[in-house]
């Protein structure tokens, strides 16, 4: 059974899935209902297209390599073990509106942490905030079996004037691959902007 991790919560995925190698990260989100004539005000006009990230850190939590961004504009790893399916321009639809996968065996030695994280496109122009996005979650599904392993859910009222989500943490310690559940709002125009404090 998943575990429903709450903000700030770390669990181990060697002990929640033993002999886990690949999993899947999904991301997903549902756009809040407008206010306004016509819902046309408060970002209700356009479509949200959230895009999700993993940032890849060495040991010194620092970003060696642009290249090891994983995003729409770069969606494989030049190790092949992150591989981005694509961006969802809308959010539309149930399920997952955007997944990664992680070949756990096959991340280099030089990467320590997966930092996962979710921006809006166009945010300013927009006038979008994670304030407008409901049921934002990400999960973690073992490949092996199709079975979650964890979920983690956040509020959207908390994140009023974020444009920016700095999601979970897949990082290895004590040579476990672990996860931490973050959720923290940040306000940044663009992913060059989250990235930024790591280079």
């Amino acid at each position: 059974m998943a575990i429903n991790l709450q903000k700030g919560q770390r669990i181990s995925l060697a002990k929640e899935a033993p002999g886990l190698t690949r999993l899947m990260c999904g991301l997903g989100w549902d756009v809040a209902k407008q206010g306004g004539f016509l819902g046309i005000f408060g970002g209700g006009g356009s479509n949200f297209d959230l895009d999700s990230s993993v940032i890849c850190l060495n040991a010194n939590e620092k970003l060696s390599n642009n290249k090891d961004v994983i995003y729409f504009g770069n969606l494989r790893h030049s190790s092949g073990a992150i591989t981005h399916l694509g961006d969802n321009l809308t959010g539309a639809g149930e399920g997952d509106d955007e997944e990664i996968l992680i070949d756990l065996p096959a991340v280099p030695g030089t990467i320590n942490k997966l930092v996962i994280v979710v921006n809006i496109y166009q945010c300013v122009s927009r006038g979008q905030d994670f304030g407008q996005v409901n049921n934002a979650f990400v999960r973690l599904v073992d490949l092996a079996n199709n079975k979650e392993i964890a979920r983690y859910n956040l509020s959207g009222r908390e994140y009023e004037g974020r444009t920016g989500m700095i999601m979970a943490e897949i990082y290895r310690q004590n040579g476990d691959w672990k996860m931490a559940a973050i959720g923290e709002g940040i306000r940044a125009n663009g992913l060059e902007e989250i990235v930024r404090p790591y280079s």
